[in-house]
């Protein structure tokens, strides 16, 4: 968000504490609904762009296959091209065995890899993929009275819309029940399943399934970005929205740029993002903040609650893959539930996805090397307070 819309909705906020649910309650008169037949899941974002940032990516994935190994196989998804997001001068290399590439694409979710083979690999080999990317920040604005309801969904949409079974089913279906009794909108269903989350589930790198695993998060109300947003999907799945996983990389300095998102569609705005744990974590900075006064510390973590609602997504982070539980292109030994950055195999089995920032992860049959320069600086707008203070100071 800029800072002169944060420093407005920030001001609006403390002089007014009922704007927010008012706002909700919009006299406007809402878009037309769509017959089911015109919504495809093809449709490509229609956000409110702002704050461009062209970022040079060099991305590096370093595979140890074991000792002995005869073929090893690796996908790397290649980010796509769409709006918010362009993407340019990709060029792909290994080192030290010399390997073309083939580029495919998986017809589910449309994920495209370049798919590698080393055969008799000796020693670890290095994928390197360098691009340009323009990103923006993205703004949907949802306003719950104007998302439309259907009856039913396109056959399009049936990959969208299937939940993970639940090893407590019966307990999972009474919290559905107790959330939304009965169906009111995607929007303010969706608002008490994130609420729901946020105040139950613990982020914990130490207890993550790295697999947007619904139950994991579920029964344990631990885990990081993946298991929030694969229990939020199959929430809202189980509740006739269709939801999907995106995974994509954070562009700056971390130990571990992986990162996913949750994406909803919500008729007539579309896909729309939401980022659950990272909200959770600023709203927890907001509150550790001696500096903020209790006032402003509950108007910074409203804003930041809010801005999830309404839905947003930042211009440091990139798409890479969408959706959950498909085959790779060309195919592996065994369908992938999820691809966070690279899926490898060495004669068949798969390698375990590291997690770098895992302070107990020791071994790694595998590791990504990254640096990126961006043509301006950017907010961190999940990770600065100090850039919420100033919009409050310059009031």
């Amino acid at each position: 968000m800029t800072s002169s819309r944060l420093a407005l909705l920030l001001a609006l906020l403390l002089s007014s504490p009922c704007l927010l649910s008012a706002a909700d309650e919009s006299t406007d008169a809402a878009p037309p609904e769509p017959r089911a037949e015109q919504l495809s899941p093809l449709l490509d974002y229609q956000a409110q762009l702002s704050e461009p940032v062209t970022h040079q990516v060099d991305f590096r994935v370093i595979v140890t296959p074991p000792a002995g190994c005869q073929v090893l196989r690796v996908w790397l998804p290649l980010p796509p091209s769409h709006v918010g997001q362009q993407v340019s001068d990709s060029k792909l290399s290994t080192f030290p065995e010399e390997v073309q590439p083939q580029i495919g694409t998986e017809p589910v979710y449309g994920n495209t890899f370049a798919y590698f083979e080393f055969h008799r690999p000796q020693g670890a080999q290095i994928i390197r993929h360098t691009f340009t990317v323009r990103l923006w920040e993205f703004h949907w604005d949802v306003d719950p009275a104007r998302v439309q309801v259907l009856e039913s969904w396109p056959e399009s949409f049936v990959p969208y819309l299937q939940p993970q079974g639940m090893t407590r089913q019966a307990e999972f279906t009474s919290l559905l029940q107790e959330l939304a009794p009965r169906r009111t909108s995607g929007a303010a269903d969706l608002r008490r399943v994130l609420e729901w989350v946020d105040q139950n589930v613990t982020y914990d790198h130490a207890q993550a399934s790295l697999r947007a695993d619904a139950n994991h998060a579920f029964d344990l109300r631990r885990g990081h970005c993946s298991d929030y947003h694969g229990l939020c999907a199959t929430m809202g799945r189980a509740l006739g929205y269709p939801t999907r996983v995106t995974y994509g990389l954070n562009l700056y300095p971390k130990n571990s740029p992986s990162h996913c998102k949750l994406e909803v569609f919500l008729p007539p705005y579309g896909w729309v993002s939401y980022d659950v744990s990272e909200t959770q974590k600023l709203t927890a900075l907001v509150a550790k903040d001696d500096s903020l006064s209790p006032r402003e510390r509950e108007a910074l973590s409203q804003v930041a609650r809010e801005r999830l609602h309404r839905g947003f997504r930042e211009n440091s982070w990139l798409l890479v893959t969408r959706g959950t539980d498909y085959d790779l292109e060309p195919k592996a030994s065994r369908p992938v539930r999820v691809v966070r950055t690279i899926y490898a195999e060495a004669d068949g089995e798969p390698l375990p996805d590291p997690d770098p920032a895992n302070p107990q992860q020791r071994e790694f049959g595998w590791m990504t090397a990254h640096g990126y320069v961006s043509d301006r600086p950017f907010v961190k707008p999940f990770e600065d307070v100090a850039a919420l203070r100033e919009a409050i100071g310059s009031q």
